[in-house]
């Protein structure tokens, strides 16, 4: 078992619906950033998604798009960005980290030195939002192969068809998309959501988290009500990018962690 099967698996015994939150690497600079990331647990986040920055980032809006300026602008590489997840791991063995982002940076760097550099630096998951199910043996296998879970993304225009290639080699999670577009967009809908999250987990037996358009702990805790979870993004990196203290930050992610615990 990951440590994001064992995470899921302790949350579901305590009867506890999953809170995960989404910072970039390096954003707005290293130290700042590793600060932010080491106080997310005590925050009450379960899983940690860790952001790569990447230069074309196609599935963000404009939130996320500026912190992966920033953290590029600061000198962030992935390197420096599995060094702070190795920083991470010296305190805290438990919490599970996914790292997020797209293929590009994991493929110039070569897969097999990746996945190798990324279970030494003690990554537990990768969500690479632009390698669908038909590339799965580009990366998704090696990546299971070296013990890390593949988390796929569903979304709203997954249909019955689609579903079960996507879920096909998915591991740890599945992380639905609650809204057509890009990050920050819109806001979900608990009404939209619960149909889609059934209709998911009658085809799987792994989590069903749901991210996008949840910004406020009333949200959290409507969506993570009718999923395993949710995921916060936009809005967490929204307060980082107003250049609030890591302190404020964190006291609103501790927000958002508490309305989902609610659920």
């Amino acid at each position: 078992m990951t440590r994001i099967d064992q995470k899921f698996a302790a949350l579901r015994a305590e009867g506890k619906k999953a809170f995960v939150a989404y910072v970039m690497a390096g954003d707005p600079d290293l130290p700042k950033s590793l600060e932010l990331m080491k106080g997310l647990p005590g925050a009450g986040v379960d899983v940690i998604e860790l952001g790569m920055p990447f230069t074309d980032p196609m599935a963000d809006g404009p939130t996320i798009q500026l912190a992966g300026q920033r953290a590029l602008d600061g000198g962030q590489t992935l390197q420096k960005t599995l060094e702070m997840v190795a920083e991470f791991r010296k305190g805290d063995q438990a919490t599970p980290i996914v790292m997020m982002g797209y293929y590009n940076p994991i493929y110039s760097r070569g897969v097999d030195r990746f996945l190798v550099d990324a279970k030494a630096a003690g990554v537990d998951g990768l969500i690479v939002v632009d390698l669908p199910p038909e590339e799965d043996a580009e990366l998704c296998i090696p990546a299971q192969a070296a013990g890390l879970n593949f988390i796929r993304l569903a979304t709203p225009t997954t249909d019955a068809k689609r579903l079960p290639k996507v879920l096909q080699n998915t591991s740890g999670f599945v992380y639905y998309v609650s809204i057509t577009g890009i990050t920050g967009a819109a806001a979900a809908s608990a009404a939209d959501v619960a149909p889609e999250v059934t209709r998911i987990k009658a085809s799987t037996d792994l989590p069903v988290i749901v991210g996008f358009g949840i910004n406020t702990p009333d949200a959290a805790c409507s969506i993570a009500a009718v999923a395993d979870g949710c995921v916060v993004g936009s809005a967490i990196v929204k307060e980082i990018g107003a250049g609030k203290p890591v302190a404020e930050v964190l006291a609103f992610v501790k927000s958002l962690a508490d309305g989902a615990h609610r659920a």
